[in-house]
């Protein structure tokens, strides 16, 4: 979802914003997980790269905030932030039960980065911000985040993997970003390898159909967990071509279900119980699905999609995946 940002209040605001950050001590020092445990101070501080610049931040961070994107990728490698932007309950939900802890034990300052109250912000004394958001927006909340602690940007153009780096790097996570790497290379290069034959020779299609869409439609997903079966596995699927709006973006009316029967395999949406998501429930119930070839040979795959933004979601992701292709005929 955009999230739009508010110009600054006033400039009284901005006054108070000033006072309260600048009796803020130097923040450095702690975990190395952004826990949130007060430790010393130790004044060290290392460079990092960033899209607003190289910043100076905290050897080792203790009490991070997080706006944005950041939050669940931070949460993924095991920090705790001390306060976040509101995540939409659903993806919280997906998350495994102690991340959801993490996520509840935060200071949740805002329903979005546009309406954060910077008063509020700097009373959490954090040592250090991250924040990914549109570059246009974080233009207008620049100033005022970096007066109150080192700020590390991130613009939507940066990718899963390089988010998951710089956050890491940043909040002096590398040694479990490094753990989880070697996870997914594992498990991306396993099934790869297991289902070679079906990944060359097979046709697929991914399908969704989300909260907000108009009843009696649907959409071929080329976004989101989409591009990890593609990019990542190798799968055949569809996608825009370059420079136009994702094929998830153009919603597709139910009389068009029948257009998927030229692909071998489709795969769809289900919760972690299995089940299909709530959105796609309508598109499952409709005669015109139910009819589909792929349906009617149990090639139509439901996959467990807990989000795309961090190692470790994608390798629930990949798990899912795995056990679906496993059902296939021709699986090994």
């Amino acid at each position: 979802m955009t999230m739009r940002i508010l110009t600054p209040r006033s400039a009284t605001l901005a006054a108070v914003v000033l006072s309260t950050a600048l009796v803020l001590t130097a923040c450095a020092g702690g975990s190395g997980s952004g826990s949130g445990s007060a430790g010393e101070p130790s004044g060290e501080t290392r460079s990092v790269k960033a899209d607003n610049g190289t910043i100076e931040v905290p050897v080792d961070p203790q009490r991070v905030v997080t706006i944005g994107n950041t939050t669940l990728p931070f949460i993924d490698l095991g920090g705790t932030p001390v306060g976040v932007t509101e995540e939409p309950a659903a993806d919280v939900e997906r998350l495994p039960e102690d991340q959801q802890s993490t996520y509840a034990s935060a200071t949740v300052l805002a329903a979005s980065a546009d309406e954060v109250d910077m008063e509020e912000l700097a009373t959490l004394k954090p040592d250090l911000i991250l924040v990914q958001i549109p570059d246009d927006e974080f233009g207008l909340i620049e100033k005022q985040l970096t007066t109150i602690a080192p700020t590390v940007f991130f613009g939507l153009d940066t990718e899963w993997k390089g988010l998951a780096d710089g956050v890491a790097e940043a909040g002096n996570a590398t040694d479990a970003l490094g753990d989880q790497k070697a996870q997914f290379e594992e498990r991306r290069t396993e099934i790869q390898e297991k289902y070679s034959d079906i990944i060359k020779s097979t046709s697929f299609v991914d399908v969704i159909r989300w909260t907000s869409s108009d009843p009696g439609t649907f959409a071929i997903a080329d976004i989101g967990c989409s591009e990890i079966a593609r990019d990542e596995i190798g799968l055949n699927l569809p996608e825009a071509a370059e420079g136009d709006d994702p094929l998830a973006w153009t919603s597709l009316s139910f009389e068009q279900l029948g257009e998927l029967s030229a692909y071998d395999v489709i795969t769809y949406p289900v919760d972690s119980e299995g089940q299909p998501t709530e959105p796609f429930v309508p598109v499952v119930e409709t005669n015109t699905w139910k009819a589909l070839p792929a349906v009617t040979s149990g090639h139509a795959l439901g996959v467990f999609c807990p989000g795309n933004n961090s190692y470790g979601s994608v390798l629930r992701y990949l798990d899912s995946l795995d056990s679906a292709l496993a059902t296939l005929p021709t699986a090994e």
